[in-house]
């Protein structure tokens, strides 16, 4: 069979029991359910179906559930090269959004924040317009947002098992570099990539430093990085959760719309709606033993 539909349930949300396993099997003509975490996972092989209609079958047919479904070709499904997104697809919340309250406007930062996400205003002249708003504010806000960071559920797994198989992770973000250095080394990516802030007297200025790197510099993080290292982009997983995100995913092998909005998670070839970032690996092929802690 050339095709496999895999199943991942959301972790304390759900359970993939066999009857749920069975339902998403017969709507896809597959096989037999193949385990890999009990009651949490599976790989379905099927042959004879567009994988994107296999996909939606199976959706339909686990409608109701918080279980995700992931279809695609069976042949390299498991990638050497990761590019990710930081504000909430590795690490929880916008760090914008949290700099905005500790500055006391959250709401006007947060709009504008959500425009950017749904695709309704560019990337580069959203961001120039927060930092617009935040002037002024002492540079000890950014530590107290980086200090705060966590990572997504999942993240940590997710590099660690990827890199212990050989594959290259990249961390690039329109958010700043003080975050991004920090929450690469907080999850273990091997480079990362973001925006510089500029700040005089110890504050804020309210001004980026130029070039922004926004949906275009994430599409070629993925394809540089790849060509670099002698990756074909079959090879290669980006996931994200915003629409400057969008590039990049549709151009991996693997392109996942994480927790997303709905402009992203409409046009992605993949997506995650219920699991944690673990749900990757799965979809990849690797079993709850082959995870690295």
């Amino acid at each position: 069979m050339d095709f496999v539909l895999t199943l991942v349930a959301a972790p304390g949300k759900a359970a993939l029991d066999p009857s749920t396993a069975e339902a998403a099997r017969r709507a896809v003509a597959g096989g037999a359910p193949d385990w890999l975490e009990r009651g949490r996972a599976c790989d379905i092989a099927f042959s004879g179906t567009d994988p994107h209609q296999a996909q939606d079958a199976a959706r339909a047919a686990l409608a109701g559930k918080a279980i995700d479904a992931v279809a695609q070709g069976r042949a390299g499904r498991r990638k050497r090269l990761l590019v990710a997104d930081m504000d909430a697809t590795i690490t929880e919340g916008e760090t914008i959004d949290e700099l905005a309250a500790l500055a006391g406007i959250g709401p006007e930062i947060a709009a504008i924040t959500a425009a950017a996400m749904r695709g309704e205003l560019d990337f580069p002249t959203a961001l120039r317009r927060r930092m617009g708003l935040l002037a002024g504010q002492p540079e000890a806000f950014l530590i107290r947002v980086r200090d705060a960071m966590k990572p997504v559920p999942g993240a940590r797994a997710l590099v660690a098992t990827m890199k212990k198989h050989g594959a290259y992770t990249v961390l690039v973000s329109g958010g700043f570099d003080v975050f991004t250095r920090h929450a690469a080394a907080l999850v273990g990516f091997d480079s990362q990539q973001g925006n510089r802030l500029e700040i005089a007297d110890g504050r804020l200025t309210g001004r980026v430093v130029e070039p922004i790197l926004g949906r275009d510099a994430k599409l070629q993080a993925l394809v540089g990085t790849a060509k670099a290292r002698g990756i074909e982009a079959a090879d290669t997983l980006a996931v994200g959760d915003g629409a400057n995100d969008l590039e990049m995913i549709r151009a991996a092998g693997l392109g996942v719309a994480f927790h997303a909005k709905p402009v992203v998670a409409q046009s992605a070839r993949a997506r995650i709606d219920h699991g944690d970032l673990t749900a990757l690996l799965f979809a990849q092929g690797y079993r709850r033993a082959e995870f690295a802690e």
